[in-house]
C-alpha cells in the first residue's frame, strides 16, 4: 500500500481501437491487493465456491493475476479491480449469504479509498467489479436460495437475519445497487432492461458452468438430434409459490400445465445423469426465468447445440456484441407461452439447421465459458473487450479535489453495519 501517496494522473485511457482479433488492445488494469480475508481465506474456507454458478468472480480474479492486460503501475491503468469474493460466504447447503455482500463489498471499497488515492479521485468511474449475484449489485437473491429448512444449521446469531431478508424481488430494488458502486461498471449475471438492479454501461456475462465437467459430456456431433422440445428443472417453487404464479412470473406452471403430456416435449423435474447427453440430442432446449430472468440453460444450449427457447421478457443478454442471440434462440413472450407448441413447429427446417450450424461455430461456444487456463475469445476476453469499448473514460468522470458525490452513509441499515 505504498502508493497512497502517488501523485494522482488523469490519464483518460490507452486501450485505442478495439480490434476483432485483439479485442483488448493496450488495455492496463491494475489489481489491488486486499488481505486474505476478502478472497482467499474466504476459498479457503469454502472450496464449494469454486463450482457454483456465481463463480466467475473468483476465476476473473485469477485470470487477471496473471494476464498480459495486468499493469502493476496503477498510474498507467485505464481500470482499477477489486477482487472480492461477494459470493462465498455460503450456508452449509452450499447457498450463498446475500445479507453479508454489501458490507463486505462496502469494507474493500473503504479500504481501497483510505489506502490509495485512485478511488477517490473518480468515486470508482474508473473501477470495475464482478457481482455476479442473482440481482447483481443489488446483493439480493430471488430463487428461494434460502428457506426456513436452509436455515437449520446455521448459528443462532445470523438467523434473525435471513428471516428478515426475505428473498423476494421487492427487496432487491427496495435496496437497489449499492450507492458506493453507482459509478463504477458493474460485470454481472444479472440483465433485465428497465431495472433498479441493471446499471446502464454494465457488462452482462453467463453465469459461471464448470468447463471441464460440461466438456466431459460430449457425443459425437453427427448424434440425431430425436427430442424436439427438453427441460429438466422447477414449474413450481413448492416451498415458496405452490400455485405458480409467482414463480418464472408462471410461466414455468404454463409449460407444465399445456405440454406435461405433449410427445414432442420431454420435460420433467427429474434431473437425470444423462442431462448434458440429452440436450445434445434435443433440438430445442427451454430457457425460461425463474426467480431470476437468466439461467445456466442458456450456457448449457449454446455449448450442446441446442436451440436456446428464451422464455424471459426484456432479458438482456450475456456478451451480445459477440453472440448473435437473435440469430442462434427463439425468443418466446411470456404471454404466448401457451401457444409454445404452434410457435416451434411453425419454425421452417432451413431456419433450424442454420441456428444450428451458428450454434456449432467454436467461437460461440468459447465466449460462454471460463476456462482454465483461458483461451482467445473466451468469456474473460468478452469482459476485457466490453471494458475496452468503454474507453477512453470522458474527462467528467474526474473529480475536482474535495468534490464528493456517493453518500456512504445511505442504504439498509443491515448493510451499513462493518463487515
Amino acid at each position: 500500500m505504498d502508493n497512497k501517496n502517488a501523485t494522482v494522473s488523469l490519464n483518460v485511457g490507452s486501450a485505442g481501437d478495439v480490434l476483432e482479433d485483439d479485442p483488448v488492445g493496450r488495455l492496463k488494469v491494475f489489481l489491488y491487493e486486499l488481505p486474505s480475508k476478502y478472497n482467499k481465506k474466504i476459498l479457503q474456507k469454502d472450496p464449494r465456491c469454486l463450482t457454483h454458478m456465481f463463480a466467475a468472480e473468483i476465476f476473473m480474479h485469477h485470470f487477471l493475476l496473471s494476464s498480459p492486460v495486468r499493469t502493476l503501475n496503477p498510474e498507467e491503468a485505464d481500470w482499477f479491480y477489486t477482487p472480492v469474493y461477494t459470493t462465498c460466504d455460503l450456508t452449509p447447503k452450499g447457498l450463498p449469504l446475500p445479507f453479508k455482500s454489501p458490507r463486505m463489498m462496502r469494507s474493500a471499497i473503504q479500504l481501497i479509498s483510505t489506502n490509495w488515492p485512485y478511488w477517490n479521485r473518480t468515486e470508482g468511474a474508473d473501477h470495475f467489479f464482478v457481482v455476479p449475484h442473482d440481482f447483481g449489485a443489488c446483493f439480493h437473491y430471488q430463487d428461494s436460495h434460502l428457506t426456513i429448512e436452509t436455515v437449520a444449521g446455521i448459528s443462532d446469531n445470523t438467523v434473525d437475519s435471513i428471516i428478515v431478508d426475505i428473498l423476494q424481488e421487492e427487496k432487491a430494488i427496495e435496496r437497489g445497487i449499492l450507492p458506493l458502486l453507482q459509478r463504477a461498471t458493474l460485470v454481472q449475471t444479472f440483465g433485465q432492461r428497465n431495472h433498479v438492479c441493471l446499471n446502464e454501461g454494465s457488462i452482462t456475462i453467463p453465469p459461471y458452468a464448470p468447463p471441464q465437467k460440461i466438456l466431459a459430456h460430449l457425443i459425437p456431433p453427427d448424434t440425431p438430434r430425436s427430442i424436439f422440445v427438453y427441460f429438466r428443472g422447477l414449474f413450481y417453487d413448492v416451498n415458496n409459490d405452490p400455485e405458480g404464479g409467482y414463480y418464472a412470473r408462471g410461466a414455468r406452471a404454463t409449460v407444465w400445465e399445456n405440454f406435461k403430456n405433449n410427445p414432442l416435449f420431454d420435460i420433467s423435474t427429474e434431473h437425470p445423469t444423462t442431462y448434458y447427453e440429452d440436450m445434445q440430442r434435443a433440438v430445442f432446449c427451454l430457457c425460461p426465468l425463474g426467480w431470476a430472468p437468466w439461467s445456466p440453460r442458456l450456457v448449457e444450449g449454446v455449448i450442446f447445440g441446442c436451440i436456446p427457447v428464451i422464455i424471459a421478457d426484456d432479458i438482456v443478454l450475456p456478451f451480445a456484441d459477440a453472440i448473435p442471440w437473435e440469430e442462434i434462440g427463439v425468443f418466446v413472450a411470456e404471454k404466448d407461452v401457451p401457444h409454445l407448441d404452434t410457435i416451434l413447429t411453425s419454425i421452417p427446417t432451413e431456419v433450424i439447421l442454420r441456428k444450428q450450424r451458428l450454434l456449432a461455430n467454436p467461437s460461440m461456444k468459447q465466449a460462454m465459458l471460463f476456462p482454465q487456463p483461458a483461451q482467445p475469445g473466451d468469456a474473460f476476453h468478452q469482459i476485457l473487450n466490453g471494458l475496452a469499448r468503454k474507453l477512453p473514460h470522458d474527462e467528467n468522470v474526474y473529480l475536482k479535489p474535495g468534490d464528493k458525490i456517493l453518500n456512504w452513509t445511505v442504504g439498509p441499515m443491515k448493510d451499513l453495519k462493518p463487515w
